[in-house]
């Protein structure tokens, strides 16, 4: 039977939970998630956690957060003047705000607190050092065809 490889598109249905048990995204419902093995389309623990599946095989993992959405960082949260951001923009905590620093690609941003002279934004991807664990069921391989090895 054929296992998951490298450059294999796959597909998977998928439950992703929090160490306290909170479901923070699942395929439940949906169509399986498609993509190719090793192209950077999920993050790193993912990718090695369905490389050698076979096609209907289960497995539950649990992926540290420095192969998924990576330790947070202090020096993402920073702290603005209210002068900075649009007259008319009703900022609320939790908000999420897009930010085009240039020459880079788009920032989300969070506001994690505000004043009435300061908001203060984070820009961790919200699952940023936390370990998260994935149920997942590998539905179908597409194999990418024989490896090609040069002497």
């Amino acid at each position: 039977m054929a296992t998951a490889k490298v450059g294999d598109k796959v597909k998977i249905h998928y439950t992703g939970k929090l160490d306290d048990g909170t479901v923070f995204d699942s395929s439940s419902g949906r169509d399986p998630l498609g993509f190719e093995l090793g192209a950077g389309a999920v993050i790193p623990g993912f990718d090695t956690a369905v490389t050698g599946m076979c096609s209907g095989e289960s497995k539950t993992v649990r992926i540290e957060a420095e192969e998924a959405y990576g330790p947070r960082r202090d020096d993402m949260v920073m702290e603005v003047s209210r002068d900075e951001m649009p007259a008319d923009m009703e900022l609320e905590v939790g908000m999420q705000l897009q930010a085009s620093p240039p020459g880079a690609p788009p920032v989300l941003l969070t506001v994690v607190s505000l004043d009435e002279e300061t908001v203060t934004l984070d820009g961790n991807h919200p699952l940023a050092g936390q370990a998260l664990t994935f149920d997942i069921e590998l539905t179908e391989i597409e194999d990418s065809g024989p490896s090609i090895i040069m002497p």
